[in-house]
């Protein structure tokens, strides 16, 4: 069973909501609709882990509101199961059609309810699990490039509402294929998820996110941060690790491993990032690199 699971009961009968609320009330967090209005207002302030959905209510029927519920980016993803006194064939076949995971006539039995919530709510914990497992990086356990072009869309979005500044570095460690040619790549395995580590644990406010871009590049998204703030906290994440002191003997920057940041701030001013802000950020990283590595420089 999913503890902490919250349902969405949309039914206009006041028995009904009752009679399902007593049934699953003990293993789910409930919230009630007399109406499609209702339900698409609460799917969308609750974020229900699945909806039970009737068919048959005034002003907008369930049809109606799943319709709605797949339209909604916000609330498309959520499992519908149509509970109805329509049961013929032809009624469960449009149901389904339009995209409800199942259907239960009424009068239903309370056990079959209650073991069917169950397995779509196992069904959905599964496909979570595979999706955030799609969106984290397998060695370093960080969020991977996928995640960080996500983030980076919403991230970007939220500052132009707010009409904030949005900070984005990229980092790279200084010759990790000479540390990974003469220490071999179990070593540089290691190396990854403790500087992987290290950036995350530098970065304290709850917005900032941090990525494996790919190879031994890592990329910090700041929402909020100025320049001059982010350029601050740049130089904290590459003294961390210089603190690290892990002895990288071939590097002719220095006797341990380093790395280089590159970073820029924009206040967006359009919907979408554009293609130069990270290509500014990736090009002042390897301004960094000319001017010696293990520095920090900024646009």
């Amino acid at each position: 069973m999913i503890t902490h699971a919250t349902l969405l009961v949309a039914d206009d009968e006041r028995q009904n909501r009752t009679v399902l609320t007593e049934l699953l009330q003990d293993d789910y967090r409930i919230v009630l609709a007399k109406n499609g209005i209702q339900a698409l207002e609460r799917a969308r302030e609750n974020a229900p882990d699945l909806i039970l959905l009737d068919v048959l209510m005034p002003e907008m029927d369930g049809l109606e509101t799943i319709r709605a519920l797949k339209d909604d980016a916000a609330t498309r993803d959520i499992p519908v199961i149509f509970i109805s006194a329509l049961d013929s064939p032809a009624d469960e076949e449009r149901g389904l059609e339009l995209g409800a995971v199942d259907y239960i006539a009424k009068p239903f039995h309370p056990a079959i309810v209650r073991v069917r919530v169950r397995n779509h709510l196992q069904a959905v914990r599964q496909r979570r699990l595979l999706e955030q497992l799609a969106l984290r990086d397998g060695l370093t356990e960080i969020p991977n490039r996928r995640r960080f072009e996500e983030v980076y869309v919403q991230e970007w979005r939220r500052c132009l509402r707010a009409g904030s500044p949005l900070s984005l570095l990229v980092a790279d460690i200084d010759h990790f294929k000479l540390f990974n040619d003469s220490r071999g790549h179990a070593a540089g395995d290691e190396v990854l998820k403790r500087i992987a580590r290290t950036i995350q644990a530098t970065l304290r406010r709850a917005g900032d996110f941090a990525a494996r871009y790919g190879g031994e590049e890592f990329a910090i998204l700041l929402p909020g941060a100025v320049a001059e703030g982010a350029k601050a906290i740049a130089e904290q994440i590459r003294e961390q690790v210089e603190r690290l002191a892990i002895p990288h003997a071939e590097s002719p920057v220095a006797p341990y491993v380093t790395i280089s940041i590159g970073g820029a701030t924009l206040v967006p001013a359009i919907a979408d990032p554009p293609p130069d802000f990270f290509c500014s950020a990736d090009s002042h990283l390897y301004d960094a690199k000319r001017a010696g590595r293990n520095k920090v420089i900024w646009g």
